[in-house]
């Protein structure tokens, strides 16, 4: 496929109970970020709580979000796993059901070596069906994929590139190092505050969660960054870092999560029931994202 490019937003997977799937919510959101303008659509990230899933619902997720996207844009999928074997399954799900590409973090639990993840990645993407994109995610997996260690695979054809989400500028400097060997890896970055400073540091775009709740907002904004349109882009990362608020309610890595999920049931989209052992946010909280997102829709009215 061609360079992937622009705002790619990690779905959340909306669920009713454990391991039910919010159906009804699921195609809202499909529409929903379609309607705004994305670039592509990854299922089972982090914010779509993979880890957290049963494998039966990880390919009831794939095959119903394969299935209504039905060629639209790429769909992406996350098939990160403790197990190797399991990794390879589910992107055998996805290739299967249509998706375009797989997205890889390293095993989690237990941190591997820098030459432990060359190997595993040497190892396992020659297995995998699908085209694969790296996802470094430090503050899950407790490794980080170092510039290096990129180095070394960069002769493997079938890794398209990376998303980061260490939140790290400098990170995403070095990783320019790579377009001298791969001139056709994308990079991408995971928090959104970032995305304008990092599309204007070479990063080709975003996979943002607050582009579940506002998609055409991280479509402009990345557009306007790759135009280097000043003054749209002053406007749109005011907006950006006003949705911000809704990551200060709560605590915990899961408020991230929890503030996307309670966002989107404000507007409607979907449920915001959440993979155990976390809770969905109470009254109080919610009034809380309420707020923020009214604030939000009046900023975006003014402008």
């Amino acid at each position: 496929m061609n360079k992937v490019k622009g705002i790619i937003p990690p779905l959340v997977t909306p669920i009713l109970d454990r391991d039910a799937l919010d159906v009804d919510g699921l195609s809202r959101l499909l529409e929903h970020v379609l309607e705004g303008g994305v670039h592509g659509v990854f299922a089972l990230g982090t914010t779509g709580e993979a880890p957290s899933l049963s494998y039966r619902m990880r390919c009831e997720v794939i095959r119903r979000v394969c299935g209504q996207v039905a060629g639209r844009v790429p769909v992406f999928v996350g098939v990160t796993d403790t197990s190797f074997v399991e990794s390879i399954d589910l992107a055998k799900v996805a290739a299967n059901c249509g998706a375009d590409v797989v997205v890889l973090a390293m095993p989690f639990y237990y941190p591997a070596g820098q030459s432990e993840l060359v190997h595993y990645i040497k190892s396992i993407v020659p297995q995998l069906p699908l085209p694969v994109i790296l996802y470094n995610m430090p503050a899950m997996t407790k490794v980080t994929l170092e510039v290096d260690t990129l180095k070394q695979l960069a002769g493997l054809d079938r890794i398209l590139g990376i998303k980061d989400s260490s939140g790290d500028l400098n990170y995403l400097a070095d990783l320019q190092i790579l377009r001298s060997l791969r001139p056709d890896w994308s990079i991408h970055t995971g928090p959104e505050h970032l995305l304008i400073k990092s599309v204007l540091a070479g990063a080709d775009g975003g996979v943002n969660g607050g582009a579940n709740i506002f998609p055409e907002l991280f479509v402009d904004a990345y557009e306007a960054a790759v135009e280097g349109d000043d003054g749209r882009m002053e406007a749109l990362q005011l907006r950006i870092d006003q949705l911000q608020g809704i990551y200060d309610v709560g605590q915990n890595v899961s408020r991230f999560i929890k503030g996307t999920k309670c966002a989107l049931s404000v507007l409607g989209v979907c449920n915001d029931f959440m993979a155990e052992p976390f809770e969905r946010f109470r009254t109080n909280e919610r009034k809380q994202i309420q707020r923020i997102i009214s604030e939000h829709q009046q900023l975006s009215a003014s402008h």
